[in-house]
This record gives structure tokens, sequence and C-alpha cells, in this order.
């Protein structure tokens, strides 16, 4: 036994603790409680939870901004007469030249 912990589930009683213990106490009958340790598995869903969170905001920000661009094109060219498109051909074209 090299931890206090080690002798408090033995079952043995360190000194400090039996010193304060009232006298004519049965030792025996007397149980110490420990506090539990630590769980860190709260916060680390806590984090994974809010990450992905803000990872689907950011998702559905960048869709609904592709969306709204998307349709100000089309309203633009259908009053203004302006268009917007992508020339795809005339760009190989050009490079290959």
């Amino acid at each position: 036994m090299q931890l206090p912990e080690d002798q408090l589930r033995a079952g043995h009683i360190p000194a400090d603790v039996y010193r304060r213990l009232p006298p004519g106490t049965d030792v025996r009958r007397v149980v110490i409680v420990q506090e539990a340790p630590r769980s860190y598995t709260g916060p680390i869903v806590l984090t994974l939870v809010v990450v992905t969170g803000a990872i689907a905001v950011l998702l559905v920000i960048a869709f609904v901004a592709q969306v709204v661009a998307g349709a100000a094109v089309a309203v633009l060219s259908a009053t203004s007469g302006l268009t917007y498109s992508i020339n795809r051909a005339a760009r190989r074209r050009a490079v290959g030249k």
C-alpha cells in the first residue's frame, strides 16, 4: 500500500483522523467517505457539441449566402438585363492556343 487511498480502501484509519475521533468510539464502525475522482466526460462532450454546432451554423450560413447570391443574380438578370455566365469552352480554347 503506497498511497493513502489504498490504505483507506483497505480499512486503515490514518493517524490524523484517528486522533480526531471522540474517546470511546468503536473504530470498527467508523466509515471514511472519500470524494469521487473528477470525471472529464461532461466537459469533453460539451466541447464537442459546441464545436459541431458552430460548424453546422457556419455551413448553414454559407449555404444561405450561396442561395441569396444566386437569387440576386437571377433577379438582376431578369430585371435589368445583366447576365452572369461561365463559359468554360472559351477558356479552354484560349489556354490551348
